[in-house]
């Protein structure tokens, strides 16, 4: 089997390379905190000092990072992937990143020999612990068949979509945020008209679940609505960076957003409100505080 190496390991990334070493796949871990590195080499992992020791042991790389610098740092640093890349390497950056950072990055790792792959993920922490995530996945279509097992170990393998051409997967991933940010905020406002009208709100998910407003943010985060639970899974300033880099993308292509932008400024009053480290489903506190309720 191919030898993996995975840089970054955080609430996503730790559980995505544990599936990777359960399928049996050799690992090469890199990670700035090292309490995660510590319980990959328990599972079977080898510990490196820097990106460009990964580059030199594996031949295909998976990063999950922050965002668009952290991943130009990993690759293009004085220590970073590029200084030692092997021709053949296969580049499979899961970060949610702007797509056009992506697109650079695929033409860097081209100019060494090697691909790039932007395929970033849905599904959340749980989905990474249970290996379901769905990945959204642009770049050299025969690349993404050549790595389909290393994809398949961390996700549905019904769900490995190949977008398109480099960048078409951060695209995907801008589409999906946009989506659930509204999605969240009508649920948060449907939870607090409940909630003020003296009306069960517990009583009302499940209705509108066996309806035609049933959705996988009613599920999960309408739950966390109702129980005050934000324990992170995404936590709200990651999900501000994505929002921000939805907002660029979508004034870069000339598209009207105003659902978006409501969604965007409420995830940033969430992080203005000092709850940065809670899960991005806490702009509901946002939104009961505006209407006068606990939250």
């Amino acid at each position: 089997m191919d030898t993996i190496g995975f840089i970054g390991l955080g609430v996503m990334g730790r559980p995505m390379a544990l599936n990777l070493r359960r399928h049996g796949f050799p690992l090469v871990v890199h990670s700035r905190s090292r309490g995660p590195v510590d319980a990959l080499v328990a599972a079977g992992a080898t510990a490196v000092n820097s990106p460009v020791e990964v580059a030199r042991r594996a031949s295909r790389i998976v990063l999950m990072l922050p965002d668009s610098p952290d991943v130009a740092a990993v690759l293009e640093g004085g220590s970073g992937v590029f200084g030692a890349i092997q021709r053949g390497t296969i580049i499979i950056d899961s970060s949610t990143i702007a797509p056009a950072a992506a697109r650079r990055f695929a033409e860097a790792a081209a100019s060494a020999g090697a691909t790039y792959l932007d395929a970033p993920v849905s599904g959340g922490e749980i989905g990474a612990i249970d290996g379901t995530l769905t990945f959204m996945i642009g770049g050299d279509a025969a690349a993404v068949e050549t790595v389909r097992p290393v994809l398949s170990a961390m996700g549905n393998p019904e769900r490995l979509v190949h977008v398109g051409p480099s960048g078409a997967g951060q695209i995907c991933k801008v589409c999906n945020q946009l989506v659930i940010g509204g999605t969240l905020a009508v649920v948060a406002e449907a939870i607090a008209l409940a909630r003020k009208a003296g009306v069960d709100p517990n009583r009302v998910r499940a209705a509108l679940l066996g309806g035609f407003a049933a959705s996988r943010v009613l599920d999960v985060h309408g739950e966390r609505m109702i129980n005050g639970n934000y324990k992170p899974g995404f936590r709200g300033r990651l999900y501000a960076k994505d929002m921000r880099i939805a907002m660029q993308t979508l004034a870069e292509h000339g598209v009207p957003a105003p659902a978006t932008a409501l969604a965007h400024q409420l995830v940033e009053a969430q992080v203005a409100a000092g709850e940065a480290d809670d899960d991005y489903s806490a702009i509901a506190r946002v939104i009961f505080r505006l209407a006068g309720l606990e939250d």
